[in-house]
């Protein structure tokens, strides 16, 4: 089995017509850190109960490592990890158990699930509690553990669902190292769902983004940074009540508008020449921000720019 994934018109209908997918289309080299990204209900969770086997297509054509997920899913089981957002772990075994009861469901002997439990418990840094039910493992150390579960057969293909969600940001990063470490040295091939898109941007070589059921942009992170062209022009009000009136008063000027809480953000070519009619039209309305500052794109402005355009033509 190699580590590619191929899928062409992908479609995905449930009853009373709803398509969740819609004729997604992408394909992930061997040994790439893909990041698939997308609003909630956008059909990246479909997409991936996809191919990992677990839910079936509607129409399309997916290849996981070289076999057709549709006429052989449990030969695409036997070559993939999945680590989903809920571990399913039990909490009365200990970590080092759990770790040794998958591998023997690998088809392990019990001195090779022993020996195995051995490697990925110092590989996950969980040697010292190895032997303590993970019922009493922190977030991290249960995500830490999942993964190690997730590795026991040396996939050639990774999928991680929103791996980090919940987790403080020195755990994090602990994940972060890890998987980066499977994808540069071992060559494992990620396929990685995300909700922080700066872990995207910081981890992955290639990024797609879906919308309505569709790929709306893909490319690496600077590419798609560059397709913006204009940059984000970020205001910061001392009320929200403010920030709302302001986003009225700049509807419709520049590319694009976002407004959360107290910050509005508007996009547009040559930012810093157009803040003094920024500033004007605000002043009319008696409205001065906190602050102003003027940036390039980041990859959060490709997604919500991408996003609400989407939103826009439907």
């Amino acid at each position: 089995m190699d580590g590619s994934i191929k899928v062409k018109n992908l479609t995905k209908t449930y009853k009373g017509d709803v398509k969740a997918v819609q004729g997604v289309s992408f394909e992930v080299e061997e040994g790439e850190f893909f990041a698939f990204l997308g609003p909630n209900g956008a059909g990246k969770s479909t997409t991936v109960q996809i191919l990992t086997t677990l839910v079936k297509p509607t129409e399309g054509e997916i290849f996981v490592g070289g076999i057709n997920v549709k006429d052989n899913p449990e030969g695409v089981r036997r070559n993939i990890g999945v680590a989903l957002q809920e571990t399913g772990i039990d909490s009365v075994l200990t970590g080092r158990e759990l770790i040794e009861m998958q591998a023997r469901l690998f088809g392990f002997s019990k001195k090779e699930a022993k020996t195995r439990a051995v490697e990925l418990l110092e590989l996950v840094d969980l040697t010292g509690d190895a032997d303590r039910p993970s019922g009493k493992y922190s977030g991290g150390m249960r995500r830490r553990l999942d993964l190690a579960m997730t590795l026991v057969h040396n996939p050639k293909v990774l999928f991680l669902d929103e791996p980090t969600t919940g987790l403080d940001p020195m755990n994090r990063k602990a994940i972060w190292k890890e998987i980066k470490r499977l994808n540069r040295e071992e060559g494992t091939t990620i396929f990685l769902t995300t909700q922080y898109l700066e872990e995207a941007d910081q981890l992955a070589d290639r990024i797609s983004i879906i919308n309505q059921g569709r790929i709306v942009a893909e490319g690496s992170a600077e590419e798609l940074k560059r397709t913006l062209g204009f940059d984000a022009i970020q205001l910061t009000f001392e009320t929200t009540e403010e920030a709302e009136q302001a986003s009225k008063v700049l509807y419709g000027i520049g590319e694009n508008m976002e407004h959360s809480k107290e910050e509005v953000t508007i996009y547009t070519e040559n930012g810093t020449q157009f803040l003094p009619e920024l500033v004007r039209n605000l002043d009319e309305q008696h409205l001065s921000p906190k602050t102003i500052n003027v940036k390039p794109p980041s990859l959060d402005d490709v997604f919500i720019n991408v996003t609400n355009e989407e939103k826009e033509r439907v």
